[in-house]
């Protein structure tokens, strides 16, 4: 694993950005042979430092997970443990990734929703 440009690179043809959306890293299979598991892959245009990434790239958390019941999720026990809730919520990242910039779609479930903002570099990363 390694830094480059905006991006890390990762075991198997992996690359991961660090969404500000979400304050966290998503992976993209950018190696067409090496899907995700669930078949997810990527075309990537090789550009470390202002990438582009085809089609949207779509993460979801919880109860936003397709197949999940409706039984217990991050929603429900945060709920359940006002007084200690865990750091993980129910949500959904839906964005495009294109010349280095990400633009966040209107079913985000962040506050950068509708937005378009530059990725950020994984030194810029608040406690990086």
């Amino acid at each position: 694993m390694g830094a480059r440009g905006i991006l890390r690179t990762l075991e198997g043809g992996r690359v991961g950005f660090h969404c500000p959306g979400c304050n966290e890293m998503h992976v993209v299979a950018a190696d067409p042979s090496n899907p995700m598991p669930n078949g997810a892959k990527w075309g990537f245009n090789g550009n470390y430092d202002r990438p582009t990434f085809t089609p949207s790239v779509l993460v979801r958390t919880g109860h936003h997970v397709p197949g999940h019941s409706a039984g217990p999720c991050w929603c429900t026990y945060n709920a359940e443990h006002p007084e200690e809730p865990a750091p993980f919520a129910c949500t959904v990242c839906h964005s495009f990734v294109t010349d280095g910039q990400i633009q966040f779609l209107s079913d985000c479930t962040h506050a950068l929703a509708g937005q378009t903002v530059p990725l950020p570099s994984f030194d810029e990363e608040v406690g990086a």
